[in-house]
């Protein structure tokens, strides 16, 4: 298990918009990416919280856009929890370029625990005891 989960990426050219740059929207895709991985990492599969009835959904969202990213470019977004309750779990995200760790967004989600019946629910002590919450461990 670690605390931190780091995914690579190189951007494609249907991420780009006509200004030769990510789409805005994008940065979120990644982050759902690199969410989806640290909680495998940890031994979390979505796929099976949601057969069991559990579901993470986003209630909050936030980016900042520090520098652009272009079409090829190397990426690594980073992926840590910065915080767990009993309901709710917020990540947080740096999003950078490889070839010099220059810092490209900062994001963070909140997602709340649903049941199959979409109402709040708790999320399950084995989930929550995998999730290690850290303080933004990565230098911006």
């Amino acid at each position: 298990m670690n605390a931190v989960t780091s995914v690579a990426i190189t951007v494609r050219y249907a991420e780009t918009d006509q200004m030769g740059v990510v789409y805005h929207a994008n940065y979120l895709v990644w982050c759902d990416i690199a969410r989806t991985e640290y909680l495998r990492g940890q031994g979390i599969s979505y796929r099976q919280l949601e057969e069991d009835g559990l579901r993470l959904a986003v209630i909050e969202a936030q980016v900042r856009y520090r520098s652009a990213a272009t079409f090829d470019d190397a990426l690594r977004i980073r992926c840590w929890v910065r915080d767990v309750g009993t309901r709710r779990v917020e990540f947080g995200y740096v999003i950078q370029q490889v070839v010099d760790d220059r810092v490209v967004a900062t994001a963070r989600t909140a997602l709340i625990a649903l049941d199959s019946d979409y109402a709040r629910t708790t999320i399950p002590e084995t989930v929550r005891s995998a999730l290690i919450p850290i303080v933004d461990p990565v230098r911006i």
